[in-house]
């Protein structure tokens, strides 16, 4: 499984690769303009990212641009549907509006930080990211 972990807090992003990269290898962005230019480059180099953990609130753009940038990428490439990468939001944010909005622009799955592991390892299996 190869993962983009995308947060700008140190700690956050430190927690995540600590808790995946027994599950593939990591890369970090540390911001949402990094994330849409590492996930094309991935695209480019025909290794695309299975799973990008995502944060809201973050400088340059936030995770929900992101999160739509991605998908308008993977549609204007003919990817659609289950073929896209899985993206689970990872914020500090608990509000309907936030988590609406996440789930309409289609992402798979909504974490609220602190991040349980339990919780983490239970969506990439339900996600079949892992065994």
């Amino acid at each position: 499984m190869k993962t983009l972990i995308v947060d700008d807090d140190f700690t956050s992003r430190k927690l995540l690769l600590k808790m995946l990269s027994g599950y593939g290898s990591c890369e970090v962005a540390v911001n949402g303009k990094e994330a849409v230019e590492a996930y094309k480059l991935a695209l480019e180099e025909k290794e695309a990212y299975d799973l990008i953990c995502l944060d809201i609130m973050m400088p340059e753009m936030d995770g929900q641009q992101v999160l739509k940038e991605v998908r308008e990428i993977e549609h204007s490439r003919g990817i659609n549907g289950l073929d896209g990468v899985k993206i689970i939001m990872t914020t500090a944010l608990n509000d309907f509006k936030n988590i609406k909005k996440s789930f309409r622009e289609q992402c798979e799955a909504y974490l609220v930080k602190p991040i349980e592991k339990e919780k983490l390892i239970k969506n990439l299996k339900d996600l079949n990211l892992i065994k």
